[in-house]
């Protein structure tokens, strides 16, 4: 018996050990074992000051599949405490994504406050949507005994994100049919009215919509839309539409009808949506930080898959009358515990050695650059690197991971990846880096882009020419 159990003794030491080799992010939420795609269901408790999150996870598997929607919760949007499953696959299917509001005013009769999950059923006959209810808070919920409440006439039809319409007094719901959207109506939760379709005219239809939301601000709304393929890097991505929700239809911007506007320029950067009931009136989203062209053999261990850091947004008028989605890293991650720099660019070329806790696999860094040429480049001792480029004269931003370490497990994952640049304008940078990715901002938000990288060995060297 001893004999045995030092035995599970090493093992458990050997796993704990391979653990640190696995490219576990540091502050990014990331499930503690097997699969996890699109973030679900986030609200905000208001009361004891809670932000859950929800998410589709494979249970039995480090590939997609068996879809349930786990549970974590963050007092801070940096630590994550994992729950017991929320909501669990039955006779009508797997349990694929929604949403979840906190029903105050009991429209739903299920108690005052209870929070309502709104989520696709999908099987082999269609998918179709249903509803369940928590009474303590979103940790266990009840399947409502009326479900299906809205089922489809199309294949795709899913992912349903429901707001509070607060001029019309009822919810409405924004859902994802083929390539386009539909709208629809409730009082209650349970019976749901159709409104109006967009989206045949407008934006990308390089592939099949998903996760729609719409985001109200003050005198805009804006219209978030994934789409899978077709994305501005292939694969997936986040596109989104400036105009105003009347209540029954979207009515897009005239400046925004011929363009498509990314709300993220990276590879990585999908499923995108926003936290319900966020405090201070604050528009806060988070990303699935994967791309289903290598999603499923990216080269991690015992676990596949994180999510982006949480981002306030904000829409921004143009000169020229048109609206821009800044996107802006949460203020929570102000207080992140990781080594940080602080660089201004002064046109002579710099050479940093990076140093610190976790050998810099976990940074902050902040550069100032001019209004000339510049590339930096972070890079490690055995020839792997990273090189942005920013590039005035294009007007142009550039990610180059092609030799960054791990990339030949998928043939799309070595890539370039760009971004437009405002005209004129010096360039101040934030990236955070946490051991296999990349999330860089510009010029506060204007344009943003995420991408995975797997370097062997962490990145020590940074250098600006």
């Amino acid at each position: 018996m001893r004999l045995i159990k030092t035995f599970f003794l090493l093992v458990c030491c050997f796993l704990m050990g391979a653990c640190k080799m696995s490219y576990r992010p540091a502050y990014h939420h990331s499930p503690q074992q097997n699969w996890m795609n699109d973030p679900n269901g986030m609200f905000y408790d208001d009361v004891n000051h809670i932000w859950h999150l929800y998410y589709q996870h494979n249970p039995f598997a480090t590939t997609w599949g068996n879809m349930t929607w786990a549970h974590a919760t963050s007092t801070d949007l940096i630590h994550w405490e994992e729950h017991p499953f929320a909501i669990t696959p039955d006779s009508l299917g797997d349990i694929f994504s929604g949403s979840a509001v906190i029903d105050k005013n009991n429209t739903a009769g299920f108690g005052e406050n209870a929070v309502v999950a709104i989520f696709t059923y999908s099987e082999r006959k269609g998918q179709m949507q249903a509803i369940a209810y928590s009474n303590d808070g979103g940790y266990t919920f009840t399947k409502y005994d009326g479900n299906p409440v809205l089922t489809a006439d199309i294949k795709d039809f899913r992912d349903p994100k429901v707001f509070w319409n607060e001029v019309d007094q009822q919810w409405n719901m924004v859902l994802a049919a083929g390539q386009e959207v539909r709208f629809y109506a409730s009082s209650n939760l349970k019976d749901w009215t159709y409104l109006s379709s967009f989206g045949t005219d407008y934006g990308c239809h390089g592939g099949v919509w998903e996760c729609p939301d719409l985001i109200r601000f003050d005198n805009k709304d804006v219209l978030i839309v994934n789409i899978n393929p077709g994305g501005i890097h292939g694969g997936s991505a986040t596109q989104y539409f400036v105009g105003n929700w009347d209540g029954e239809n979207f009515v897009i911007d005239p400046s925004q009808r011929h363009n498509t506007y990314w709300m993220d320029y990276g590879k990585d950067h999908y499923a995108t949506v926003s936290f319900h009931n966020a405090p201070d009136n604050r528009k806060v989203v988070l990303a699935w930080m994967s791309n289903w062209q290598y999603a499923e053999v990216v080269p991690t261990k015992g676990f596949r898959s994180q999510n982006s850091i949480a981002r306030d947004v904000e829409l921004v008028q143009q000169g020229d009358n048109s609206y821009r989605l800044y996107v802006h890293p949460s203020p929570e991650y102000a207080n992140l515990d990781i080594p940080a720099y602080d660089l201004s660019y002064t046109g002579h070329p710099l050479t940093q050695k990076l140093s610190g806790r976790d050998m810099v696999e976990c940074l902050r860094l902040k550069v100032q650059l001019g209004a000339e040429p510049v590339s930096i480049m972070l890079s490690n001792s055995k020839d792997e690197y990273v090189e942005l480029v920013c590039d005035p004269v294009t007007h142009t931003f550039s990610m180059d991971r092609t030799h960054s370490g791990l990339v030949d497990f998928h043939p799309n994952f070595a890539a370039v990846t760009s971004a437009p640049l405002p005209d004129g304008e010096e360039v101040d940078m934030v990236i955070y880096i946490d051991r296999c990715s990349m999330e860089i901002f510009l010029n506060d938000g204007y344009v943003t882009m995420t991408n995975l990288v797997f370097p062997t060995k962490p990145y020590n060297l940074l250098t600006i020419k």
